[in-house]
């Protein structure tokens, strides 16, 4: 079978099924981001999260907790207030862990270049422990400053998926241009005056296309996992 039609086969059939994350659905954060990865023929999401705070109950193993192994005592996507995360805690009888993660997307990818475009991931989250074998280990007024980080978080995460989404889509758009008029693009390649003369004077939109693609590259922005179609799905 033809790969684009195996891998149309593959997208129809996992956009068919409910979202894989924890919620089952789409946060609302992140529903046209996902929409504009599925309305494009080479991508499909399969899970994703648009961020949130949680409060975890297990064991730690060295340095991190396994979420699979875990009691899950609060999560919410939206700011977190004090109150909520001590009643949570008196349910802990292991080592609790407040966490915060940024933006999640797992997606699906036809081919590699496809993939580049998204490889991109993050470090903006926070991971802290709160009590030990059941025990509280930090004060409210702690608790209380953590959580102030953590909704800050919160907040600069929403920026950050907004900028992305509008990154991504000048990405696609300048492929999609591209892809379009491939003579086009040999004759810029081969005529070095007006390749010059572009770079002197870029038109406004192309000027905005590169500084976002120099961003999505730099900029320490969401966490995107990519899965590139197998050859022998």
């Amino acid at each position: 079978m033809d790969r684009n039609a195996e891998f149309k086969r593959w997208k129809a059939q996992g956009l068919s099924k409910a979202d894989l994350s924890r919620k089952g659905s789409v946060d609302e954060d992140v529903v046209e981001l996902v929409q504009l990865l599925n309305g494009r023929e080479q991508y499909f999401t399969t899970s994703s999260c648009a961020g949130r705070i949680i409060l975890l109950d297990g064991n730690i193993n060295g340095f991190e907790v396994q979420k699979q192994n875990c009691c899950w005592l609060l999560v919410t996507h939206k700011p977190c207030v004090k109150d909520d995360v001590i009643v949570a805690l008196k349910k802990a009888n292991g080592d609790a862990i407040l966490k915060f993660e940024p933006l999640i997307l797992h997606v699906q990818c036809r081919q590699l270049q496809d993939a580049q475009i998204l490889a991109i991931r993050s470090t903006h989250g926070l991971e802290v422990p709160l009590s030990h074998k059941g025990k509280l280990m930090v004060t409210e007024e702690y608790i209380d400053f953590l959580l102030k980080i953590a909704n800050q978080k919160m907040e600069e995460n929403k920026k950050r998926i907004e900028r992305f989404y509008n990154c991504l889509q000048h990405a696609l758009e300048k492929k999609t241009i591209t892809n379009s008029h491939p003579k086009e693009k040999i004759k810029d390649k081969n005529n070095s005056s007006y390749t010059h003369k572009k770079k002197r004077n870029p038109e406004a939109c192309g000027k905005c296309i590169e500084e976002n693609d120099k961003e999505l590259e730099n900029d320490d922005d969401p966490g995107i996992s990519v899965t590139i179609f197998p050859e022998d799905y």
